[in-house]
């Protein structure tokens, strides 16, 4: 007599990882950001339980941090110096790992979406500023102005950095939002989207969109979304090393992103990663005092953190 296991899908969130306590965070901030973490993994969840690829349900799940304000992507982002959005998203298939990507884009109401555009609609993998915009708009990707993405919070932590001479928060605050799944199928996905850094100029742009750094998936290995301080993600190459150190040694998921977090503290960066694998394992490593963080399964309840010392 044979006994089947349902098939383990799981699900991975984060909205971004850095300076964040409970002396930190209003009770209405922490409350608001769990519920839009809780809200992100039903959207991909959904998409996960009912047989749904996890292509499309990390794009579902950042969808809705995208459009959700406590976060640091799409509504909410933070401003360049000279008080614009310019924001960068990236996601990536683990089956063949094609992937796509925008960086510097001002338009699309979620960037996610417009990354995916560029993986499915295009021979490209990373478009940027006027360009990635104008292909937004060629595939009809809904479109939302200043009034969308800007808060008043957002303007008055520029004018604050302005007036202290601190204009890049490279180890404040981060609100990046990313999500990794694993489907019924087994297949792994990765998406990440963000505004980048307070204050950011000249064009800068972080880990996200940068497939192998910020956003990585590869159904040998894992999938992986960053956040953090995005300089030292590069230079690390936070995602693929983490892939390689599961695909060549064989390291289970925890040791390899452990590591590889440990070497971005190496080099003076800190931040955090969430990572999936192809058999639905699931885990999170962060350097900093808080992650906002969740985890769905087939075989288990959605569990929501924000602390260092939450589960």
């Amino acid at each position: 007599m044979t006994t089947e296991h349902p098939p383990r899908w799981t699900l991975v969130i984060h909205g971004g990882a850095g300076i964040i306590t409970r002396g930190v965070l209003t009770p209405e901030q922490d409350a608001g950001a769990r519920a839009g973490l809780t809200r992100a993994l039903e959207a991909g969840g959904a998409v996960l339980a009912g047989g749904g690829a996890a292509i499309d349900a990390v794009e579902a799940a950042v969808r809705v941090l995208e459009d959700d304000a406590h976060f640091n992507s799409a509504r909410g982002a933070v401003l360049t110096f000279e008080g614009k959005v310019e924001l960068d998203a990236a996601i990536m298939d683990g089956r063949d790992r094609s992937a796509g990507a925008v960086a510097g884009v001002s338009a699309a109401r979620n960037p996610v979406t417009l990354a995916r555009a560029v993986k499915d609609c295009s021979p490209h993998v990373l478009l940027t500023g006027a360009g990635a915009d104008t292909f937004a708009r060629e595939q009809g990707v809904e479109q939302a102005g200043e009034d969308w993405f800007v808060i008043p919070e957002r303007r008055a932590q520029l004018a604050a950095m302005k007036e202290s001479e601190d204009w890049f928060d490279v180890d404040m605050k981060y609100g990046t939002v990313g999500a990794v799944a694993c489907d019924m199928n087994g297949h792994v996905a990765a998406a990440t989207s963000t505004g980048g850094v307070t204050g950011k100029r000249w064009g800068r742009v972080g880990d996200s969109p940068l497939i192998g750094a910020g956003t990585y998936a590869d159904d040998r290995a894992c999938a992986v979304s960053a956040t953090g301080s995005g300089e030292f993600f590069i230079r690390e190459s936070v995602g693929h090393e983490i892939g390689a150190r599961v695909r060549m040694l064989g390291e289970p998921l925890q040791v390899a992103a452990d590591a590889v977090m440990a070497g971005v503290a190496a080099l003076g960066g800190s931040g955090g990663v969430i990572v999936t694998g192809s058999a639905g394992e699931a885990v999170w490593s962060f350097t900093t005092k808080g992650m906002y963080r969740g985890q769905v399964s087939a075989d288990g309840e959605a569990k929501i953190a924000i602390y260092a010392d939450e589960g």
